[in-house]
């Protein structure tokens, strides 16, 4: 553990809410906040022109201290550090997520229901790195939001990974919170009969055997967290919109990704569907 959460700024009002969940975060953790204000470098000076420095506005210093004072607002006397890096963000930010627990960053609402959209930036990002990356949006509730409703984990039977269950049951501990662990399952087709009892029987056979593998998958996490309450739910349609389902009323929405040790070149369809359509915060856990 290097007890040091992340969040990368850039003057954004999603950048802002992302400082301010990751120093309700830091504080749970007992953790140092660290503000990383990264920007591209300029080309090249043309012979005989002014250096760069005189033309420079000052906002990367005017970015961390918004993010200082935001961060202020929620959780004052948090320690915070601050840097700043003349390097591209993408580069510094994978950087830095490699000297921390965690990393949080700002993205975009679309339109008038809050959901994600990522730049290029964050897409790009995601793969790149072996910690958890958390989404935050704008305009997110106040503080009091944070305090209520459960984590959310999507559960993959197929793949459910150890390092996605200690993050989602470490931090449904710390907030104090039930967990809600949502496994999707698709049915198969069944043969066609005239007052359609085949296919009712095959949807009840299927949900008793999710039960069961979910419940499995869950019951060595519930003895080490005996403190968390857990809530099951198994959805019979496929993962990406039974995890949205799911998602609903839960103050963070846990997702995971394959890491096996080197980028993947996809995020997946679960986690793209969550990042942009979740209503809440989306944190991507990388597993084995």
């Amino acid at each position: 553990m290097k007890n040091v959460v992340t969040v990368g700024v850039d003057g954004t009002p999603h950048a802002l809410a992302a400082a301010q969940w990751a120093a309700h975060e830091a504080r749970l953790r007992q953790s140092r906040l660290r503000l990383l204000a990264a920007w591209q470098p300029l080309p090249a000076r043309p012979r005989g022109a002014a250096p760069w420095a005189r033309e420079m506005p000052h906002w990367p210093d005017r970015i961390i201290e918004e993010a200082r004072s935001a961060v202020e607002v929620v959780e004052p006397g948090l320690p915070v550090e601050e840097v700043l890096v003349r390097e591209l963000p993408l580069d510094a930010l994978a950087e830095a997520a490699g000297r921390a627990d965690l990393l949080a960053l700002g993205s975009r609402g679309l339109g008038p229901v809050a959901r994600f959209a990522l730049g290029e930036t964050g897409l790009d990002l995601v793969p790149r790195v072996a910690v958890p990356i958390v989404l935050v949006r704008a305009q997110q509730d106040s503080a009091a939001a944070e305090e209520a409703g459960s984590i959310g984990v999507g559960v993959s039977l197929h793949d459910a990974g150890g390092g996605l269950l200690a993050f989602a049951f470490e931090t449904a501990a710390r907030r104090a919170v039930p967990l809600r662990a949502v496994h999707g399952r698709s049915l198969s087709p069944f043969g066609h009969d005239r007052d359609g009892a085949a296919e009712r029987a095959g949807a009840e056979e299927t949900a008793r055997c999710a039960r069961e593998e979910l419940s499995e998958a869950l019951r060595p996490w519930r003895e080490k967290f005996r403190d968390v309450r857990v809530e099951e739910q198994v959805v019979l349609e496929s993962p990406a919109p039974a995890l949205l389902h799911g998602a609903a009323g839960c103050q963070l929405l846990i997702v995971g990704r394959p890491h096996l040790g080197r980028p993947a070149p996809r995020i997946g369809h679960v986690v793209h569907a969550a990042v942009h359509h979740a209503p809440c915060p989306v944190a991507i856990v990388p597993h084995e």
